[in-house]
């Protein structure tokens, strides 16, 4: 079991950066895939990022590439969402996934563990 804690949320104005962390505890392994999902007011649930806990695979959401940048501290059992160029439409509430796979995927049900969120609230 994996248990997942995070951070880092607040209100920025827009073009701002914040930096989300997600503290995991538990067993780490190298099939462990770890994610940020969000969900907006009104929307559903939508992929943000992954990685592998082991490195290599990092996919991002076509909304947030080139703004947005996942990483992890394996030492720290910490993942990160360093988030820059924040925009309105990133408002919402993240949360931090992990799950278990051979492969990385962007699906919310290929995920089994999850945080409590963070809010992220992003002013024009």
């Amino acid at each position: 079991q994996v248990q997942l804690v995070e951070s880092g949320g607040g209100l920025v104005q827009a073009g701002g950066s914040l930096r989300l962390s997600c503290a995991a505890s538990g067993r780490t392994s190298s099939n462990l895939n770890m994610g940020w999902f969000r969900q907006g007011p009104g929307k559903e649930r939508e992929f943000v990022a992954a990685i592998r806990w082991s490195g290599g695979s990092i996919y991002y959401a076509d909304s947030v590439k080139g703004r947005f940048t996942i990483s992890r501290d394996n030492a720290k059992n910490t993942l990160y969402l360093q988030m820059n160029s924040l925009k309105p439409e990133d408002t919402g509430v993240y949360s931090c996934a992990a799950g278990l796979s051979l492969r990385l995927g962007t699906a919310a049900d290929e995920y089994h563990y999850w945080g409590q969120g963070t809010q992220v609230t992003v002013s024009s």
